[in-house]
């Protein structure tokens, strides 16, 4: 069903990237919309995303309405490899459902996912735009590399209590998940377009499949905001859902945002807001960053020296296009 979470891809995306592929300079947050953004938080990075949001639903054909709030959280973890991040996607809600045959309240948790994403493909791994000297609008054109996607893959496991409210079955049951997941930076990185492709549910007698897509916007080195569009169709429930929000960023570590959402339809209706924090420690991963300097500078000194792989080189020069 629906949750509050992922709306929207941070600034992180507006920033050069330092030595590696995933890690950047500011958190890289998915907060708050459905989004799952392509790349990964980086090797050692910890990462939590949490929210609060008030939700009102009513149903005009069946006649009732249900009022409440709930909170959801993303654990986020780099392990093993740059390109790896293992997730933890929690999602509880308690709300107050009215009929007139039945009055009673209801909480539990909506969403319970465990899995793990991974960069398949970063279209600026090894690219770097040619320079011309002799044409001003040969350099300010447009790059048509721009519409290269990055791509990842998820895959994880939803886990379904006994008796839970929000399930389309009284039975406990675990069933996978999959997301495809494609990322686009324009305009210099202003502007991120990421979309989801979701099989969710894939092994129960209600699998459900959709789409996200977000669009995003960096207004300056603090503020960005989101639209979004997300579908899904199962036979136990269907939907068409629009976002919009914003999130600030206080330090490199902490962001806070706000959005809204609502659907086209009144069997349900539905209508909810929220506002959440997302905060990382990389300090770890900083420590890495020193050695990959100390390295580069050893490097300098040695030219005989071949420990910095080229991919490390190639995102040094990709830093360096943007100072």
């Amino acid at each position: 069903m629906l949750k509050v979470k992922n709306l929207f891809l941070t600034a992180i995306f507006f920033t050069p990237q330092l030595f590696f592929a995933q890690y950047t300079d500011i958190i890289n947050s998915n907060r708050p919309g459905e989004t799952m953004s392509a790349f990964a938080v980086g090797k050692s990075v910890i990462q939590a995303e949490i929210g609060f949001y008030g939700i009102k639903e009513k149903h005009d054909l069946l006649n009732y309405d249900a009022n409440g709030f709930g909170t959801d959280l993303t654990f986020r973890y780099g392990a093993f490899l740059e390109k790896l991040e293992f997730v933890l996607d929690l999602q509880y809600q308690m709300e107050a459902y009215n009929s007139p045959y039945n009055n009673h309240k209801r909480n539990n948790f909506r969403q319970t996912v465990l899995g793990a994403k991974y960069l398949i493909y970063d279209p600026f791994k090894n690219y770097e735009k040619t320079k011309n000297i002799y044409s001003y609008k040969a350099n300010h054109s447009f790059n048509w590399h721009q519409l290269i996607p990055a791509v990842s893959l998820f895959a994880g496991a939803n886990f379904v209590g006994s008796n839970n409210p929000y399930s389309f079955s009284p039975e406990s049951s675990i069933s996978p998940k999959v997301v495809l997941i494609t990322q686009n930076q324009f305009g210099g990185g202003k502007w991120v377009f990421v979309t989801n492709i979701i099989a969710d549910y894939i092994t129960t007698d209600y699998p459900s499949y959709g789409y996200v897509l977000t669009l995003t916007h960096g207004f300056n080195n603090k503020w960005s905001g989101f639209v979004e569009n997300q579908g899904y169709k199962s036979d136990f429930y269907s939907d068409a859902i629009v976002r919009g929000g914003a999130a600030y960023l206080i330090n490199p570590n902490l962001q806070v945002d706000a959005s809204i959402s609502t659907n086209f339809k009144d069997t349900p209706s539905i209508l909810y807001g929220g506002v959440g924090v997302s905060w990382r420690y990389d300090g770890k991963y900083k420590e890495n960053q020193t050695e990959a300097k100390r390295q580069a500078r050893k490097n300098k000194k040695d030219p005989k020296s071949k420990k910095e792989t080229d991919y490390q080189a190639q995102e040094r020069k990709r830093k360096s296009k943007y100072e």
